[in-house]
């Protein structure tokens, strides 16, 4: 038996990828997300990203030996949860907060979803990963944002629409560019927080610190 064999296929991945620094590995991830936001998934290559970050083919094929592999790895790399660290004391202003953290990056992850739109119902890696990236880190953190407030008193645990804030949030964020032919800001979200998420929760404007003690 050799000592690949032997080692098994996780351990020969691993070895392959210790030949890349992780600064390095990022530098090719942003450059496969970008192209895509560019040009479409249809559009990127490996022969493009290869060009633009100065390396063979060779080298990103014996990393990620297919394009949905590429692409999913980048995705995942680019796991975050920008409403973590949300927490004010106040279920209103945690969902000010999260609208104005969502406006910002709307562009961008909105952008990068259409882009990648059909070759996504075609893969189910590519749909896991976008998934694992863009939606179930931000639906937990929404989800906890919500559980608080209930936990506080502000809003029953059998609200009715506890169970649609995260569709209302996310669903804003793609829908406009469709309707309107732009990207939802921070300024449009909020606005649309106010009149219609907080509305809905039977939360006002004037709750903002949360419910008096006592």
């Amino acid at each position: 038996m050799t000592s690949q064999a032997a080692d098994g296929p996780e351990t020969v991945a691993a070895s392959r990828r210790s030949k890349i620094t992780p600064e390095r590995e990022q530098e090719f991830f942003d450059a496969v997300l970008d192209q895509i936001r560019e040009c479409g998934y249809d559009s990127f290559t490996m022969e493009g990203i290869a060009a633009s970050t100065r390396c063979s083919k060779s080298t990103l094929y014996r990393q990620w030996r297919t394009k949905p592999q590429f692409v999913a790895a980048a995705l995942r790399a680019r796991r975050r949860t920008p409403f973590a660290d949300i927490d004010t004391g106040s279920l209103a202003e945690d969902l000010r907060r999260a609208a104005r953290a969502a406006g910002e990056w709307s562009g961008r992850d909105t952008k990068l979803i259409e882009a990648l739109g059909h070759a996504v119902t075609q893969d189910p890696e590519l749909a896991r990963a976008l998934r694992e990236a863009l939606v179930e880190p931000e639906v937990a953190a929404l989800k906890e944002v919500l559980r608080r407030g209930v936990e506080r008193g502000e809003v029953p645990a059998g609200h009715p629409a506890l169970e649609y804030v995260p569709a209302q949030m996310f669903g804003i964020l793609r829908v406009r560019p469709v309707l309107e032919g732009e990207y939802a800001d921070s300024d449009y979200v909020l606005r649309f927080v106010e009149a219609a998420v907080l509305p809905a929760l039977g939360l006002t404007s004037s709750d903002r610190t949360g419910p008096a003690s006592g």
